[in-house]
């Protein structure tokens, strides 16, 4: 005899779904609860710690202040960050940089050449280290050049050689000074001889300006060194720079190394250089853009002057 309608059955339980058995029954009585308390993906560099006193400083905060630390550490940034607080309410155009052979000489140090190249470019976004743009700086068209040392360390080549000249053509044919942001650990390496000889040929490009009468401002950024600073870092109408860059041919380990003799503090730094004279002025970030546009303006109405005459 069926027994199913009998009193002593326990009342059958619809079957639980799949998606209620993985929520527990957390879900199942408040299914609004769990999801408060699962774990938020957090971005790894949404924090960045200051180089000198260990501080960890909110990326937005650091962002807002043109990457300066609260401790006055003027951190390393790339073309973006220069061309948008450079240039008149970050307006500007991005000019073309030459294209040139790649890895002339087969190179490899242990990793072939095209592969530190893909790498660098993956990792920044850019064809090389020079990056070049079109704009004005308080109202005073300019062409401004940014060298970017995230970049195989803004090491000087052929890439970056081009991007110079083309950079000073563009200012002789706009009619409008160049400004260029230098930060690079020397030449190339990995183009051997080829490396060297941009040395010489940015040289001339700075000819070309200077026929011209057009004005050429370098802003000296940590670190400008090796062949950079025995070109074109040093060969401007007017040298700025920013506080606490190194700037020098050798490094100071390596100076030190050599005359046995143990330097002065702050050698090689931008306030001991100003007091030396190889840099005109160490101006904050912040105050880059009116500074720039002052120079630029007064060295362009030199100019205006020279021609009316």
């Amino acid at each position: 005899m069926a027994m199913a309608d009998s009193k002593g059955d326990k009342p059958t339980r619809p079957p639980v779904s799949g998606k209620e058995r993985s929520g527990g029954w957390l879900s199942r009585i408040a299914p609004g609860v769990r999801g408060a308390f699962t774990k938020r993906e957090t971005p790894e560099n949404l924090w960045v710690k200051c180089p000198d006193t260990g501080e960890m400083i909110y990326r937005p905060d650091l962002e807002a202040a043109l990457w300066v630390t609260p401790a006055g550490r003027h951190m390393r940034i790339g073309p973006k960050q220069r061309f948008a607080f450079t240039f008149d309410d970050g307006v500007h155009e991005v000019l073309p940089t030459p294209e040139v052979p790649e890895d002339p000489l087969t190179f490899s140090d242990g990793s072939p050449y095209k592969d530190r190249l893909a790498k660098a470019r993956k990792a920044t976004g850019e064809p090389d280290t020079m990056a070049l743009a079109f704009g004005k700086i308080r109202n005073v068209p300019a062409v401004v050049l940014v060298q970017d040392f995230a970049f195989m360390g803004g090491s000087l080549g052929m890439a970056a050689g081009e991007a110079f000249i083309a950079a000073a053509r563009a200012a002789v044919e706009r009619e409008a000074p160049l400004v260029i942001y230098t930060a690079a650990g020397g030449a190339r390496m990995q183009e051997g001889t080829l490396s060297l000889m941009q040395m010489a040929r940015t040289t001339l490009a700075i000819q070309e300006l200077k026929a011209a009468k057009l004005p050429y401002v370098v802003v000296l950024t940590d670190p400008t060194t090796g062949g950079v600073t025995a070109s074109y870092a040093m060969l401007g109408d007017i040298h700025l720079a920013e506080p606490g860059a190194l700037i020098g041919f050798a490094g100071p380990r390596v100076i030190e190394q050599t005359i046995r003799e143990t330097l002065p503090p702050g050698f090689q730094r931008s306030e001991y250089l100003v007091e030396k004279g190889m840099v005109d002025r160490v101006v904050r970030r912040e105050d880059l853009p009116t500074i720039l546009g002052s120079v630029l303006g007064t060295l362009m109405m030199g100019r205006s002057r020279s021609k009316a005459a």
